[in-house]
């Protein structure tokens, strides 16, 4: 499927990114991750995750066995960085809201990895939209309804394009099913990158 989803609240901005754009974003996000390496998490059953992951913002968004949630602190130890103002200036132009988000949580997918059905509810307030970025390959977006289970809807998201989640698609689930691994040529290695801003307390 290629046409955007209709679902109330989601709206997908296609090529909202030139090139020279993803190729910045690209190079913040590196210096991102030298401040707070990427790791690939577990899950609270012990399970580790195929996607690796780290944040940028006043909190992160952790996973392990104690559960989901957010901290002040990278696994590690150190604060997270500042989220890059081009990413900041990316969610004023598409939110209008004066209102910063508070984490940039940054996912890695490699040629196997994936992302199961799950709600962004780890969050103190769900009227703030979520701002998702994707840089790289091709991912195979699916998004349901508030309810685990029932009819499910997928698009293809390529670099450069923006998806904002709102309204009835904030607690919607969602997933990536799949990676069209070699489809950009953005990262040398291949791969993609998924970029989530969002509000954590109101």
């Amino acid at each position: 499927m290629t046409e955007p989803l209709k679902i109330a609240g989601f709206k997908i901005f296609k090529e909202q990114l030139n090139a020279a754009e993803q190729a910045a974003m690209v190079a913040d996000l590196r210096a991102v991750a030298q401040a707070a390496p990427m790791r690939r998490p577990v899950t609270r059953s012990g399970k580790q995750m195929s996607v690796q992951m780290t944040s940028a913002g006043r909190v992160g968004w952790i996973s392990d066995r104690r559960g989901y949630r957010y901290e002040p602190f990278h696994p590690d130890g150190m604060a997270w960085p500042a989220i890059p103002a081009r990413m900041l200036d990316l969610w004023q132009d598409l939110t209008g809201l004066e209102r910063k988000p508070d984490c940039c949580l940054i996912n890695f997918y490699g040629e196997e990895a994936r992302m199961g059905l799950h709600q962004d509810n780890d969050e103190g307030d769900f009227t703030y939209p979520v701002v998702s970025v994707s840089l790289g390959d091709d991912g195979l977006f699916r998004m349901g309804g508030v309810e685990r289970g029932g009819k499910t809807q997928s698009v293809w998201l390529s670099s450069g394009d923006v998806v904002v989640m709102g309204g009835d698609a904030r607690l919607a689930y969602h997933g990536v099913d799949r990676i069209r691994f070699g489809s950009s040529s953005l990262l040398p290695d291949g791969g993609r990158i998924n970029i989530t801003l969002r509000v954590v307390q109101a």
